[in-house]
C-alpha cells in the first residue's frame, strides 16, 4: 500500500496563477519527485485553466500527477460548480494525470455516473476532507463518510489546535494504508514530518508558494528532516517552545544525525500548553527533547529526576526519556555561556551584567558565578532580579542606575531583539561595557549587537552559545562525541544566507 501513489511518497505541490508558470513549475517539480499535485484551482481564471489543460502532457506510467481543482466553498479557489469541476478534471486525466483529488462535498453532490467517468478515463480518485479551523472530534465517523464515496484513497487535512489533535489524525492514518493525513498549522508541523513514519500514504511539500498552513517546502522535508526515509525504528527528538519557528535546533541536530548515519530525527513543537505536549509525547515515541522559552523552568516539576547542576540553576533545556518513559533533565546553556564568553573576557574577577531573570538568565548567572565573575542582574520585575542575584551571590541593579554603571560584559538573556521591530533591550546611554553578548542567535546580527558596534564595543553573537549548548545536548542524547564542525558549518551557512 505504500506504493499507492508511486515511487515518491512526498508529493511536490505546484500552485501558480498562469498556465505558463504552472507548466514551468510542473517541469521543475517532476525533476525532484515523481509524485506531484497540480493545484489547478490556483490558476487565476478559467481561461488560464483551459490553456493549461490544452498544453498539459504527462507520462502516466512514469509520473503520478494528482489533479486538484478545489471549489471555493471547500477551501479552494475554483468558482465553477461541481459539474464544471468534474468536466475539467476529466480533461486533466486525459492529459495524463493519474489521480484526481475530489473534496467530499463534491463527491457527495456529484452524479455517481460522473465519478465513474473519471475512473473509466484512467484516473484514481482520492476523496478529501478539509477543515481549516479544527480537527473533527469523531474521526472514525469521518472516515466512514469518506469511504462511502467509493474512492481509491481518502485524505483528511485538518488544523491541529493541539498536539493531541495531531496525534489523533496520525493514529487514524496508521490503521490503514490508503489514508493520507495532513496536520495543518504550526502546531501540526511535527505531524507533517512524521506522517509517512506514522502510516500516512502520502505527505505534501511545497515547491513554491505554500498552499496550506504549516506546509514545509520539499527541500526541508527531504534534506533537513529526511521525512521519506523515516521508519518505525526511527528515534524521534524534539525542541519545544513558544515561539519555535525561529529555532535552528532541527537544522544542527538533523545534520549531525545524517553525518553519523543515526536513524533519528528532531522536529520542532510549538508548545503553548506544556501538559498537552507531555500527554502526547508517548504516542510519538519521543526519546528526548530540547526546551526553550518559556518552558525551561516549568518543565522541572514534570521530571522524574534532574542533573544536580540543572537543579541548582532551576532551569532545564535538555530532557532525556529513559526506558521507563520517565523524564530526566539537564542544562547545557551553562556550558554554552562559558564557552561563548570566556574567549573574550577573563571571567574571574570581571563584572558581568545579565539582562533578564528567566531560564537562560539563570544558567548564565550560575555559570559566571562559578567562574568567579561578579554577577549583576537587571530584569523587568525587580523582585525576580533580586531573588536570582541572592542565589548566585551577586547584586540586583535597578534599571534607573544603568547609565551610571560600567561592566566588563553585558549579556542579553531576554527575547527582546528576536522579532523585527523589537528594538534593543538597552538604550544607548545604558550600554556601558567592554563586551556585549546577545543570547539571541536568529537574527545573527541583532539590534543590540549593532548598537554595540556603533559604540565601539566588542560583540559576541548568540550563535556561539547556541552551538556549544546544542553540541552538548546531542552528546547527552547520543552518548558519543558530536560532529561539531558539521553542526557549526550548517548553522553558519544558514545564518549568513539570511544576513546577506
Amino acid at each position: 500500500m505504500t506504493r499507492l501513489f508511486g515511487r515518491d511518497r512526498i508529493c511536490a505541490v505546484v500552485a501558480a496563477p498562469t498556465a505558463v508558470t504552472m507548466l514551468r513549475g510542473l517541469r521543475r517539480a517532476l525533476r525532484k519527485s515523481s509524485t506531484v499535485e497540480l493545484r489547478l484551482d490556483w490558476l487565476k481564471s478559467k481561461g488560464e485553466l483551459r490553456r493549461l489543460l490544452s498544453h498539459l502532457r504527462v507520462n502516466r506510467k512514469k509520473f503520478a500527477v494528482i489533479a486538484t481543482l478545489r471549489l471555493k466553498g471547500s477551501g479552494g479557489r475554483y468558482t465553477g460548480d461541481v459539474n464544471d469541476q468534474l468536466a475539467e478534471l476529466k480533461k486533466a486525466v486525459s492529459a495524463g494525470c493519474r489521480w484526481c483529488d475530489l473534496e467530499v462535498e463534491s463527491a457527495e453532490r456529484a452524479d455517481p455516473s460522473a465519478l465513474n467517468l473519471l475512473s473509466k478515463a484512467g484516473a484514481r480518485v482520492m476523496v478529501s476532507f478539509h477543515d481549516f479551523r479544527r480537527t473533527p472530534g469523531d474521526l472514525d465517523r469521518l472516515v466512514r463518510r469518506l469511504d462511502r464515496c467509493g474512492g481509491d484513497a481518502i485524505k483528511i487535512a485538518a488544523e491541529s489546535s493541539t498536539l493531541r489533535d495531531c496525534v489523533r489524525l496520525l493514529r487514524a492514518a496508521k490503521r490503514r494504508g490508503n489514508i493520507v493525513a495532513v496536520t495543518m498549522g504550526e502546531t501540526g508541523l511535527p505531524g507533517r514530518v512524521l506522517a509517512l513514519k506514522e502510516g500516512s500514504a502520502l505527505a505534501y511539500a511545497a515547491t513554491g508558494e505554500t498552499t496550506a498552513p504549516g506546509q514545509l517546502d520539499l527541500a526541508a522535508m527531504r534534506v533537513i528532516y529526511r521525512a521519506d526515509r523515516l521508519d518505525r525504528h526511527t528515534r524521534v527528538y524534539g525542541v519545544i517552545g513558544d515561539p519555535i519557528a525561529h529555532s535552528l535546533s532541527p537544522l544542527i541536530h538533523n545534520a549531525a544525525f545524517a553525518a553519523r548515519k543515526v536513524n533519528a530525527v528532531l522536529v520542532p513543537f510549538l508548545v503553548r500548553d506544556l501538559r498537552d505536549f507531555l500527554v502526547s509525547r508517548d504516542s510519538l515515541g519521543l526519546a528526548g527533547f530540547a526546551v526553550t522559552l518559556p518552558h525551561k523552568r516549568a518543565i522541572i516539576r514534570h521530571l522524574k529526576d534532574c542533573d544536580p547542576l540543572a537543579e541548582r540553576i532551576g532551569a532545564v533545556n535538555t530532557v532525556v526519556v529513559r526506558g521507563d518513559s520517565r523524564l530526566y533533565g539537564y542544562n547545557t546553556d551553562y556550558v554554552g555561556v562559558l564557552r561563548a564568553l570566556e574567549r573574550h573576557v577573563q571571567l574571574a574577577g570581571s563584572r558581568v551584567l545579565i539582562l533578564g531573570a528567566g531560564g537562560a538568565a539563570r544558567a548564565a548567572a550560575f555559570a559566571l558565578a562559578e567562574a568567579g565573575a561578579l554577577v549583576s542582574i537587571t530584569a523587568r520585575r525587580e523582585s525576580r532580579a533580586s531573588s536570582l542575584a541572592r542565589e548566585v551571590g551577586g547584586e540586583a541593579i535597578a534599571r534607573r542606575r544603568m547609565k551610571k554603571e560600567f561592566f566588563d560584559a553585558i549579556i542579553n538573556a531576554t527575547p527582546v531583539g528576536m522579532h523585527s521591530g523589537d528594538g534593543t533591550p538597552l538604550r544607548t546611554d545604558e550600554l556601558n561595557c567592554r563586551v556585549v553578548m546577545d543570547m539571541i542567535y536568529r537574527p545573527m546580527d541583532t539590534p543590540l549587537l549593532k548598537l554595540g558596534r556603533r559604540r565601539g564595543i566588542e560583540t559576541v553573537s548568540g550563535v556561539e552559545m547556541f552551538l556549544a549548548q546544542g553540541i552538548a545536548q546531542w552528546e547527552i542524547w547520543m552518548g558519543e562525541r558530536a560532529p561539531a564542525e558539521i553542526m557549526r558549518r550548517v548553522v553558519l551557512a544558514t545564518l549568513r544566507r539570511e544576513h546577506n
